[in-house]
């Protein structure tokens, strides 16, 4: 069974929750209502079957309505072909039905996008946070959240012992690794590190890196 097929079969089964298709470099996207993703997960694992959900991601459009989106890619043993789902959300409402029930796979994966874009599956089993912790107020893949990050009261269990060296510095935020202490590698050459922009983002960082790389003499 084809890609194509599986889209015209879900076209009789669930009428107008089936939205748009669309094909990049032979694999096909197919945008469903959100409301009905559950029961069309479940008919495709039971019906095609598409075995495996390879992954699940948010997205966020800001600017647009709904802002955000589900994406979920799924994979067909049998017949050797992936299917990648697409369903909206709306900022005011951000929520969705897990399909934890229908793949068990889903769990961490709607965990990651809860944490990372604030998007609520409705009966998960465990919605919590999965790399941030309990509390954090924001949503940091978020479009409008700063890419040096915003300060945030750790927990208390995260705070250092009385004597300790104390927290490592974070220069930009939680998500920006190094700072300038790791400009040079034990070779004394520039890091591979800093050369990677998202983890230098303050303006001290990029005049530090202008002066402390090499520069290429003329002959």
């Amino acid at each position: 069974m084809t890609p194509t097929l599986v889209i015209e079969k879900l076209r009789t089964e669930f009428g107008d929750a089936i939205g748009e298709a669309s094909e990049f470099r032979g694999e096909l996207s197919l945008t469903v209502k959100a409301e009905k993703i559950r029961a069309i997960c479940a008919w495709l694992k039971s019906n095609v079957p598409f075995e495996m959900l390879t992954d699940l991601s948010g997205v966020d459009h800001y600017g647009e309505e709904p802002r955000f989106e589900v994406v979920y890619v799924l994979y067909s043993l049998e017949h050797n072909c992936y299917l990648r789902l697409k369903a909206r959300v709306s900022e005011e409402s951000p929520s969705i039905d897990s399909i934890v029930s229908v793949w068990s796979g889903a769990n961490w994966h709607e965990r990651e996008a809860f944490d990372m874009y604030g998007i609520r599956f409705a009966e998960h089993p465990n919605l919590e946070r999965i790399l941030m912790w309990p509390g954090y107020p924001y949503f940091p893949l978020r479009k409008d959240f700063p890419l040096a990050g915003l300060p945030a009261e750790l927990p208390r269990e995260a705070e250092p012992a009385a004597g300790s060296a104390g927290r490592a510095p974070m220069a930009g935020g939680p998500f920006v690794a190094g700072g300038p202490q790791s400009v040079f590698s034990s070779g004394g050459k520039p890091s591979t590190l800093f050369r990677e922009p998202r983890q230098y983002d303050s303006a001290q960082e990029q005049l530090i890196k202008l002066r402390t790389l090499p520069r290429k003499e003329t002959v």
